[in-house]
């Protein structure tokens, strides 16, 4: 499903009263949207598409998500490091994230969250065009380097989800670190953050081939779309009583149809 249909099936006055929230963030992405619009704006509508979002930015009047525009923009730009939103998670899965989200100081559950969201919807079983498996989509040969029997059932598999998640703010914790080594010398230039997201996704030594993020669709998009997810997760949206936070395969995932580069 692309943006574009998205967008058409939320149609009416619930789409429409969203705009200043889409217009507010499409600012902050800029030029990237001219690469990779077909990717980056699928989180956009799917805040209007699940909540109504409603008119006024502040009130999200008519039974809306409550959001603010300027607290979603700070959320975007944040380092994903605040608390989670009461009820954002699946319950059987919050304490792993919150402990995922304690392996470094870098790194917090907000940001561990968002990168589930956008990998796999929180389908535990998923396995990707490219081989990756669970909830978090771990390259394969980093999850055997990473990965432990977290959940004490005698095994490790990343298709048990307390063991991938761990895994995945374990990793993301050891990139960040390399990230960080790679900015103090000079070799690459940009955000802690994005780079160490980009790098979980298409490999460390892409980012070090590109000096930076790698200027594609594929990787532009994948940090924008997690980003965009930042809101959700901790707070600056509040959906209405009764609505779920997008954690079901009605919405779309960056591994379960990824861009071409």
């Amino acid at each position: 499903m692309n943006a574009t249909t998205v967008a058409i099936a939320a149609g009416g006055t619930g789409l429409l009263g969203c705009m200043g929230l889409v217009l507010t963030v499409i600012v902050i992405l800029g030029v990237i949207v001219q690469c990779a619009i077909g990717v980056l704006l699928w989180p956009l509508v799917l805040i209007c598409h699940i909540f109504g979002c409603g008119g006024g930015g502040g009130g999200g009047g008519g039974g809306g998500a409550s959001y603010d525009q300027q607290q979603v923009q700070s959320a975007y730009q944040s380092d994903g490091k605040g608390a989670l939103a009461d009820g954002s998670v699946p319950a059987d899965l919050l304490e792993a994230i919150k402990a995922a989200g304690r392996e470094c100081t870098q790194i917090g559950p907000v940001v561990i969250a968002s990168q589930i969201q956008a990998e796999s919807r929180w389908d535990k079983g998923l396995v990707g065009p490219d081989g990756r498996e669970g909830i978090s989509q771990m390259p394969k040969d980093k999850f055997e380097e990473f990965g432990k029997d977290d959940d004490d059932n005698g095994k490790t598999s990343a298709l048990d989800a307390e063991d991938s998640i761990r895994a995945q703010g374990r990793y993301l914790c050891s990139l960040e670190g390399e990230v960080n080594k790679l900015l103090a010398d000079g070799s690459v230039v940009g955000g802690s953050l994005d780079l160490t997201l980009t790098a979980y996704d298409v490999g460390l030594d892409a980012v070090k081939a590109a000096k930076g993020v790698p200027k594609t669709a594929r990787s532009q998009g994948y940090i924008a779309g997690i980003r965009s997810q930042f809101a959700l997760y901790g707070g600056a949206i509040k959906p209405p009583d009764g609505e779920p936070y997008p954690t079901d395969s009605a919405y779309p995932s960056f591994s379960a149809s990824p861009p071409a580069e």
